[in-house]
């Protein structure tokens, strides 16, 4: 049997039945799931996703709304390249 230690942390009930849902339609238990993550990092010499805390301000987010209702109106009006070049020289 290989040599083993046992990890014990706390952590949200809601997060961890969120993660465990994952996990499982992943076909993974948590025990896996944090061996790979381990093991993914051990691997790379980091943590093997982008920690950040680069959140969008309410500008940018509401920017970014606004472009998907636009983009979802059939009567907003689109341009090819070439007659995009010619309004803008209007």
């Amino acid at each position: 049997m290989h040599n083993v230690s046992i990890v014990r942390f706390r952590i949200d009930t809601d997060l961890k039945n969120q993660a465990d849902t994952l996990f499982q339609t992943l076909g993974l238990d948590m025990n896996t799931a944090f061996n790979m993550f381990l093991r993914q990092s051990v691997r790379e010499g980091r943590i093997p996703f982008e920690a950040t805390i680069d959140v969008p301000n309410s500008e940018t987010v509401a920017a970014m709304l606004e472009t998907i209702q636009l983009a979802n109106d059939p009567s907003t009006k689109t341009y090819n390249v070439e007659d995009a070049l010619k309004e803008l020289k209007k």
